[in-house]
């Protein structure tokens, strides 16, 4: 189990890490939280709900991502209350105090019944702790951390964030606010996102190793340009200031930068759907909340949110709505999910799902959303309607990605569909789906992981380039490329920084070095080892 001195100190890139390197030596590995809060989701393939860090984590074992890898997903609605999700299904709506105070001993048994179900299929299973183990206020009811430890007795290590600062009393304090018994679980700890000279952090380890009577297993350095998506917001750049005026000192005009300004919702969710964007040479992609941002921008994306009116007053109340309305006379504008309900004319929310009431839309596509008790959780692929995008021609219209939404479509007269879309669930026919105005300029869509399809992307930055009379783009990346990539130089770097021999041995299992003794593997899971 991997466990952490606070949240954002590199758990589930570790747990991530972990499961590739087991994976790699041969073993059927798959990663489990109990318990994970999180706006950043991810659909399995049985159409349920689970956190997106567990989805990734699936990836580096190879396996499918199984509801039961995250049983329990928190999805906050504000300061005080969230969305609980259970199995993959809507459980309820709670506040903090009562989820904490009475909902965690009754969800206990689906916690556990998860975890016997994967490990009696895998061989190894990678636990994830949630924040800290050491938070005494809550830990009476946590069954994120130790207890989640003690009923799959597992083995723990204690990851501290050096990039923050203050590692060593952040270890220290952490174990002294365990029981004894809780200690004995953690058989060491490691020190993650370190920059510098080891050499000058070596006689704090030999310190702190003596205090706490724990070895130190290994120190991992800061990796950067790493395409992995994070778990929550904490590691999201907002920009407070463009930083678009230096394109043109920098750029030849017509081979600057495509400007993106995604608005940084208070509630948004699944971030990682720009990732792929961001990563491309040819754009330059903002997390922005200032009008200043929108009116240099050349494409506008609202993106996913967890509390779609709410968001939508808020960006009311700083004059966003205006400057996103302005920029859609003759500008881009793209709506995902919650963000293509933000563009229509009207949510309403009859059942109080978010906010009873309905709510005024920017009125940019002539739909209204209906929010509904049911949520649509599924994978699927499809193609778009029209035949040109942003007044470009389209090639290839295939589309894929996952839906994860309570709100039904009503579409008003005469509006065009964005795609046409089917899953693997047998109770789904051929859909429709999002909505684009008639010249193709603005366009929303329930399709999280859009961007993600390499097709899709290349035509749309293609396009929207061509749209200013921008060059078309002189590099297009491949995304799964690069992530599978990114995957492997995770294991790697956490493999020659990790003493493997000795976590390996806490399960029982033989290390097999296979950088000292040479001989060749087969690295990539996702290139045939678990076959």
């Amino acid at each position: 189990m991997v466990l952490g001195t606070s949240s954002h100190v590199g758990k589930s890139l570790l747990t991530t890490a972990l499961c590739r390197i087991f994976a790699q030596q041969g073993h059927r590995v798959a990663p489990f939280k109990s318990q994970n809060m999180s706006l950043n989701s991810a659909a399995t393939v049985e159409g349920l709900e689970i956190g997106r860090a567990q989805a990734l984590q699936a990836e580096a074992a190879g396996v499918a991502a199984s509801v039961h890898m995250n049983p329990i997903l928190i999805k906050p609605s504000g300061d005080n209350s969230s969305q609980v999700v259970v199995c993959g299904k809507i459980w309820g709506r709670v506040t903090a105090a009562d989820y904490h105070q009475r909902r965690v001993e009754e969800l206990l048994p689906a916690v556990r019944e998860s975890y016997e179900a994967l490990a009696s299929q895998y061989d190894v299973i990678i636990l994830e702790g949630a924040g800290s183990p050491a938070e005494i206020n809550l830990k009476r009811h946590d069954i994120a951390n130790m207890r989640m430890a003690e009923m799959a007795d597992a083995q723990c290590l204690l990851v501290g964030d050096i990039d923050r600062g203050g590692v060593f009393a952040s270890l220290l304090g952490t174990l002294e606010l365990l029981e004894a018994e809780e200690r004995e679980r953690i058989r060491g700890f490691a020190i993650n996102k370190f920059r510098g000279d080891v050499n000058l952090l070596e006689p704090g380890i030999r310190m702190i190793e003596e205090r706490i009577g724990k070895s130190c297993i290994g120190v991992v350095s800061y990796l950067r340009s790493l395409m992995l998506e994070e778990e929550d917001s904490l590691g999201l750049p907002v920009a407070t200031q463009t930083q678009w005026t230096l394109d043109t000192l920098s750029y030849r005009a017509s081979d600057r930068p495509l400007r993106m300004a995604v608005i940084a919702l208070p509630s948004f969710s699944n971030f990682t759907d720009f990732d792929s964007l961001s990563a491309e040479p040819s754009v330059s992609l903002l997390f922005c909340r200032t009008r200043e941002a929108i009116t240099q921008a050349d494409v506008v994306i609202l993106p996913g949110s967890k509390q779609t009116v709410d968001d939508l007053l808020w960006m009311r109340e700083h004059g966003l709505d205006i400057a996103i309305q302005q920029h859609a006379h003759t500008g881009l504008v793209v709506g995902i999910c919650g963000g293509m309900q933000m563009l229509g004319e009207e949510i309403t929310d009859p059942l109080g799902m978010e906010r009873e009431g309905s709510v005024s839309g920017l009125g940019l596509l002539p739909i209204r959303t209906i929010m509904q008790a049911d949520k649509v959780t599924r994978n699927v692929t499809g193609n778009m309607v029209a035949q040109t995008l942003f007044g470009q021609p389209v090639e290839d219209s295939r589309v894929s990605g996952y839906e994860i939404h309570i709100g039904q479509t009503v579409y008003q007269q005469g509006a065009a569909h964005f795609a046409v879309l089917s899953s693997n669930l047998r109770s789904s026919g051929e859909q429709n789906d999002g909505c684009m105005n008639s010249d193709t300029r603005i366009f929303g869509t329930y399709l999280h992981g859009l961007f993600d399809n390499d097709s899709f992307r290349h035509q749309f930055l293609r396009a929207a380039r061509a749209f200013y009379q921008l060059a078309a783009p002189g590099e297009l990346h491949l995304w799964k490329r690069l992530r599978e990539e990114s995957l492997n130089r995770l294991a790697r770097e956490v493999e020659k920084a990790l003493d493997m021999k000795t976590i390996f041995g806490w399960v029982g299992l033989a290390y097999k070095d296979i950088n000292s003794t040479g001989e060749t593997v087969v690295r990539s899971p996702a290139e045939g080892v678990l076959q």
